[in-house]
């Protein structure tokens, strides 16, 4: 590693100054950054100090991350291989035949078999908004002359947990492109944008392609097999449901890849209220939101509309509601930053998505919708409560 840190110093001239590189420097400042601690120091009295810096609370979100990551892996190659083995169908996918290649099996009770061919899904995915949203990053932070910010890792993680499993490379690369570039660049880039970049471009894919990511259908890693999600079959009064609440807690049902397990998600919601990442006001005030919108439409009924019967606990465990509370919803940028506006964020997101689920069940799904239409009011949120904060301290000063 010294000799690392040595070639890295030697480097260093090129890209600073008037160095032949000096145009590339944030992309040294990147790899330096990401290998090293920064070596700048605050020297005068008036900064301030804390050990939670930007870098350690981007890696933070990802360590809370990993439980749906491990779970994407799992419940991907879970159901492709639950449809070849069970259902007797076959597949042509190249993540099958490389399988058949290696001598290995499809058996959905073998952790490794459901390992090995939900990572062939997960990790490509991952790849491709790696490589295209990272060279959108690599270009705006060389134009405008800013450092290569490491929120990117977090987006580009977000983005392959919230898409089908066998969702067209393409359509990762458009997605990711709109969400670093419209949701994010230009409004001047990490910290400035309005709505979250990961949901944005997952949003326009959602409307851009809706024959093949209907809201309503999820595809299987599978070729020729599209499934209902359990909200779907929910929707669908004249389907049964086909999943237990247990299942969908655990996650072993059809979805998006990192959205089906409530359980991991609550594992990641600990890290982040823990080390103090993430607001627990956001999440419990969500819940709340949507605990009182479900059992007003319980109360009410439907003969028509079976959504209406749905349960509290089936919101929480449907769908992506728990990746969205956790994750999502409380991207310190584009949510809340008030304390009592964290609280008022949360319940309109928590009563949104229930009513979009309920009233409109050609949208079974709504966290995503719900989010993003929050994303725009946080700030006239906050500046309400701050304007209020104000006038009650002038009133105070002229008392």
């Amino acid at each position: 590693m010294k000799f690392l840190r040595k070639f890295l110093d030697k480097q260093e001239r090129h890209f600073e100054g008037e160095g032949k590189l000096k145009k590339f420097y944030p992309v040294y400042e990147m790899i330096d950054t990401f290998l090293y601690t920064s070596g700048s120091r605050t020297k005068g009295s008036a900064h301030v100090r804390d050990a939670l810096d930007l870098k350690r609370m981007m890696m933070m979100v990802v360590y809370a991350l990993i439980p749906a990551v491990l779970m994407a892996l799992y419940n991907t190659g879970y159901q492709a291989n639950l449809a070849i083995s069970n259902l007797g169908i076959a597949t042509t996918t190249w993540q099958a035949d490389f399988i058949k290649m290696l001598g290995l099996g499809f058996d959905p009770t073998n952790l490794w078999d459901n390992l090995l061919h939900g990572s062939l899904f997960f990790f490509p995915v991952y790849a491709v908004t790696m490589a295209v949203g990272g060279f959108w990053e690599v270009i705006f932070a060389v134009i405008r002359k800013h450092e290569i910010n490491e929120g990117f890792l977090v987006t580009g993680l977000l983005f392959p947990l919230i898409v089908p499993p066998n969702i067209p490379y393409w359509q990762v690369a458009l997605g990711i492109t709109f969400g670093v570039v419209i949701a994010k660049e230009v409004f001047g880039g990490v910290g400035m944008n309005v709505i979250n970049p990961a949901l944005a471009g997952r949003a326009f894919l959602f409307f851009a392609y809706p024959a093949a990511i209907s809201g309503d259908k999820v595809w299987v890693a599978v070729d020729g097999l599209s499934q209902a999600t359990p909200l779907a079959q929910v929707a669908d009064s004249a389907m049964s449901l086909s999943y237990s609440l247990w299942d969908a807690f655990i996650g072993l049902i059809p979805g998006s890849m990192g959205e089906t397990s409530a359980l991991a998600c609550l594992i990641g919601a600990a890290v982040l209220i823990i080390s103090g990442i993430g607001s627990w006001r956001i999440i419990l005030s969500i819940v709340f939101g949507a605990l009182g919108m479900s059992l007003i439409f319980n109360l009410i009924g439907s003969t028509t509309n079976p959504m209406f019967a749905v349960s509290p606990i089936q919101h929480f465990v449907y769908g992506g509601f728990a990746f969205g509370a956790v994750f999502m919803a409380t991207d310190p940028v584009s949510a809340a930053y008030t304390e009592k506006g964290k609280i008022v964020y949360g319940l309109m997101i928590g009563i949104l998505v229930v009513m979009v689920r309920v009233v409109n069940p050609a949208f079974p799904e709504g966290m995503m919708l719900a989010i993003l239409f929050m994303n725009v009011f946080a700030p006239i949120i906050d500046k309400i409560f701050i304007n209020a904060n104000i006038k009650r301290r002038a009133l105070k000063h002229v008392s």
